[in-house]
């Protein structure tokens, strides 16, 4: 049973579980020359940000990117990231961008060392399958702000959010209605 569940990062959403409606070019796309979307019609910009294990000009994603923030700052509209091997850059790029209302890194892999960065920053963490596979992520989850994070089936059609909660919730030591009830809470935070 999924519902009231915020799956904060989905490309297959499912009923009864609330998934933002996103818009954005992926940082893989950087370069093709693709449209931006329509960004008034949705609820986060995104998902952007840069992939350095991706071969894809540096640049042109950097450009793409921006492209996205000034958008998100322009229309008062939260971002969802896409960083892989590309951490530092993108704290510098956002360290540029003040007025953001909102801050997703999806599918967060990383350190606790990163992720106190993001916390102090007040930057929202997401956990999906691939962040439970990582023992360093593994902690990060245990050691998070409950305000500051969120679950996520991301591109698996087969992955059930309700799984993910589990999960997260053992790690954290609480039970799946505490986390589903808090992160419900921050996604009217994030999202007003």
């Amino acid at each position: 049973m999924t519902e009231g569940f915020v799956d904060i990062h989905t490309h297959h959403p499912k009923p009864g579980v609330l998934s933002p409606k996103t818009a954005g070019v992926h940082p893989w796309d950087a370069g093709k020359g693709l449209p931006l979307p329509d960004f008034t019609a949705c609820d986060i910009i995104g998902e952007t940000g840069l992939d350095f294990a991706a071969d894809v000009d540096r640049t042109a994603q950097e450009m793409l990117f921006r492209l996205h923030l000034d958008a998100a700052e322009r229309l008062c509209r939260p971002v969802v990231l896409h960083v892989v091997r590309s951490f530092e850059p993108v704290m510098k790029i956002l360290s540029e961008y003040r007025g953001l209302s909102g801050v997703v890194f999806h599918g967060f892999v990383g350190s606790v060392p990163q992720a106190e960065r993001c916390w102090k920053a007040g930057y929202y963490l997401s956990f999906g399958e691939r962040s439970l596979r990582s023992a360093k992520t593994r902690e990060v989850i245990a050691r998070s702000p409950s305000t500051l994070i969120f679950c996520e089936t991301d591109d698996n059609p087969d992955c059930d959010i309700a799984d993910i909660f589990c999960e997260v919730a053992a790690l954290r030591g609480m039970s799946v209605e505490e986390l589903r009830e808090q992160t419900a809470e921050n996604y009217k935070n994030l999202i007003p």
